[in-house]
């Protein structure tokens, strides 16, 4: 039965280790005064020592305790022989100083109770600092690496972005300002060929007009607007307002805007680089937002939008009409074409939408061809109704939207306001640099984020051999407290519990 006993372990927790002590008197209640006075003892003996790389080694740990000042004793005994008495005493101070350390630790078990609450604070709070200090180094660089790559992400898209919106408004993004009023010098021309093709909707602006008199019995005029580009192509609106041919055209002169200057001068970087590791910031918010910017789709020719919707409203500079001029000058919007004037846009456009509309019904009704109320109500119609056929309507269609379609597309859209407002010229101008410069900012954001990524790593490289230095010499203490209890306990195995770094 007593070598049954004899074998079985004598189980502490940890955490409960100096209670246990305590508890089973090997040690005193008022060990921490002890051990101050140990400390102090220690602090003095440390300042003489003799030159030996092993104390150098011993004494260059975080602490020093009894079974280290055990091993200088059996060192001071080489180095200090010369000392001894014929009596076996020491005469040197610095053996005296250690023997006295020793013998103080043992007293009342001291060294024992101190090695314990060295182990417990190793395990209760030494280790979990650390673990927890790695932890946070490890997850910001998680944090950081995820921010650089949105950085260099979001800054890729703005690029990307800048020269999306450059190819919607058909330039390089050389010089915005510059290449946006190339464009417009161009309009005129392209305005000309919509002029001409207007030649074509001949038939389809006879066919409205028979429909709308034998079903309306309507006597005002139909379609004035598309009528008079029929026939006169894309003239002055002067021409249009007043009947007669210009004999002078002196059209509004454009001024070319300077270069575009954007350097590094003008490029607001922020306020990057200045924080450090444990104090970095990880919810700065980025606003991606842009506040002019094209729409990747044309608009629908069902509800044209002339201005910019995601900014405010454009001033618009309008020259005077011109009505003071003399007699057959046509003066600044007066000089405009039809299609180049606002005004008579408007109409131009709202009447080819009108007649659109038109021609989309007639299609559909001319497909119910077993309507024999609808049949029997054109008995007494024109030819030009009853002579057309649903695919010949689809033709006339397809001509109306086409020429829709070209005044009507973003880039027709941006060309109108552009030659209206220089004003407006500017505000592209801006919102494509703003992209540029908020993607320089980003890649300036990114290089600060790896630069602080760099930091944490570097900081976790500090933490680790710090906890397997911690770790070794727990395990150390471990030993050597099993083995001092397993003496007092006729060699019994003896397990601390809970000891992990």
């Amino acid at each position: 039965m007593e070598q049954n006993i004899q074998n079985l372990p004598i189980d502490i927790q940890t955490s409960k280790l100096l209670d246990w002590l305590v508890d089973r008197r090997h040690c005193n209640l008022k060990w921490q005064s002890a051990v101050k006075v140990i400390r102090e003892k220690i602090n003095a003996a440390i300042c003489d020592m003799p030159e030996n790389e092993e104390i150098k080694q011993l004494l260059s740990g975080s602490y020093i305790h009894y079974f280290h000042c055990m091993r200088i004793v059996e060192i001071l005994k080489g180095t200090e022989a010369s000392s001894k008495n014929i009596f076996g005493r020491y005469s040197s101070q610095r053996m005296k100083d250690w023997q006295e350390i020793v013998s103080l630790y043992e007293a009342d078990n001291v060294y024992l109770v101190e090695l314990a609450s060295l182990l417990s604070r190793n395990v209760s709070y030494e280790g979990p600092a650390l673990r927890k200090q790695l932890a946070k180094a490890q997850q910001l660089q998680q944090e950081l690496s995820r921010r650089e790559v949105e950085c260099q992400s979001s800054a890729a898209d703005l690029r990307e972005r800048y020269y999306a919106a450059c190819k919607q408004y058909g330039i390089t993004g050389e010089n915005v300002a510059r290449e946006l009023q190339a464009l417009v010098k161009d309009l005129p021309l392209v305005l000309e060929e919509v002029g001409k093709d207007a030649v074509k909707l001949e038939k389809q602006i006879q066919l409205y007009t028979a429909f709308t008199n034998f079903v309306c019995d309507w006597s005002e005029p139909v379609l004035p607007m598309l009528t008079f580009a029929q026939k006169r192509g894309n003239t002055t609106f002067y021409e249009w307002r007043t009947g007669k041919v210009p004999t002078v055209v002196e059209r509004p002169v454009v001024e070319e805007s300077p270069p575009d200057t954007v350097t590094e001068d003008t490029i607001d970087w922020g306020n990057f680089g200045k924080g450090t590791v444990g104090a970095i910031s990880l919810e700065d918010g980025i606003d991606w937002g842009i506040s002019v910017e094209p729409s990747t789709e044309d608009a629908d020719a069902g509800g044209i939008n002339w201005g910019d919707s995601e900014t405010a409203p454009v001033e618009i500079e309008i020259v005077d009409v011109g009505t003071d001029c003399p007699e057959g000058v046509a003066r600044g919007e007066d000089a405009l074409t039809i299609l180049e004037n606002s005004q008579s846009r408007s109409q131009f456009i709202d009447e080819l939408m009108e007649l659109e509309v038109f021609l989309t019904q007639r299609i559909s009704e001319m497909g119910e061809e077993a309507d024999v109320v609808a049949m029997s109500q054109f008995q007494l119609a024109p030819s030009v109704i009853q002579g057309q056929t649903c695919q010949h309507v689809q033709g006339m269609l397809s001509t109306v939207q086409d020429i829709l379609r070209r005044l009507t597309t973003l880039r027709m859209q941006h060309l109108f306001m552009i030659q209206a407002s220089p004003r407006y010229v500017e505000r592209v101008s801006e919102m494509l640099r703003q992209k540029l410069k908020q993607a320089d900012i980003l890649v300036l954001k990114a290089a600060t984020m790896a630069e602080k990524r760099q930091e944490a790593l570097q900081e976790q490289s500090r933490l680790e051999p710090r906890i397997d230095l911690l770790a070794g010499c727990t395990r150390e203490l471990q030993k050597l407290i099993e083995a001092d209890i397993s003496k007092r306990y006729h060699s019994r195995p003896v397990n601390l519990m809970g000891v992990n770094i």
